[in-house]
């Protein structure tokens, strides 16, 4: 049996903004918990918040009110140097708009990151090609973001987050932007870095991707409930999710 180990916490979570002069609350006192190499997905409509939960939990934001707890360490005790270097290290973000840079080529874009932590030549080099053979995509390294299909763009975007070797994945409608089977394409390289060791939190408003994740936590009005388990649960022999 896996030992319990919390590596996100939030506790009594509420964010606000001003929309129209008017007070919109994201998030609502919500609290959840994810275990280290858990995979779980957070499902809820447009506006539900989960899009503004998946920033504080990435460091993107911040909440406003409540405790959010990253390794078991409140967030307001990482100085933001720290914040950056988690950031850039230890979380691999997807989003469901790829976010790559038009003017550079696959490669280019996944070795950013590797740049930014001032990787050395040759290491960054063995690095991306890896990662890019790890999404199938190594044959098109050299194409631009605007030459390939939304799949790839994805792919690439996936082996961007994947290059730092970070051990919590993030992704926002990861496969909101293709069609069923690139999708179906696409969830299986969360499930192998899942299998890996990972953890995977999953955004998204699609009742057949979030059954997919071990765990589904439900959020709506900014509140978060549990709403049980899906077939990766299956997966993980023995493991405890309580």
């Amino acid at each position: 049996m896996r030992q319990v180990e919390h590596v996100i916490t939030l506790l009594d979570v509420s964010k606000h903004y001003e929309v129209g002069g008017q007070q919109v609350k994201a998030l609502d006192h919500a609290s959840l918990s994810i275990d280290r190499g858990e995979f779980v997905s957070i499902i809820g409509p447009s506006g539900s918040g989960k899009s503004t939960m998946m920033n504080i939990i990435g460091c993107l934001d911040q909440a406003d009110q409540g405790t959010y707890l990253l390794n078991g360490q409140p967030i307001e005790d990482y100085k933001e140097n720290e914040l950056a270097v988690i950031r850039n290290q230890q979380i691999g973000f997807v989003f469901q708009n790829f976010n790559l840079i038009g003017s550079l080529t696959a490669w280019e874009n996944v070795e950013l990151p590797l740049i930014y932590q001032r990787t050395p030549k040759g290491v960054r080099k063995e690095k991306v090609e890896k990662a890019l053979r790890r999404v199938g995509l190594h044959g098109r390294k050299d194409h631009l973001p605007g030459e390939l299909s939304g799949g790839q763009q994805q792919r690439v975007a996936i082996a961007r987050a994947l290059v730092t070797e970070p051990s919590l994945f993030l992704a926002d409608e990861p496969t909101g932007n293709l069609d069923s089977v690139t999708g179906e394409e696409i969830m299986a390289i969360f499930h192998e870095l899942h299998d890996k060791g990972n953890t995977i939190v999953l955004i998204t408003h699609d009742e057949g991707v979030a059954r997919q994740a071990e765990r589904i936590l439900r959020i709506r009005d900014g509140r978060v409930t549990e709403a049980g388990s899906g077939p990766a649960a299956e997966r993980s022999d023995g493991y405890d999710a309580s």
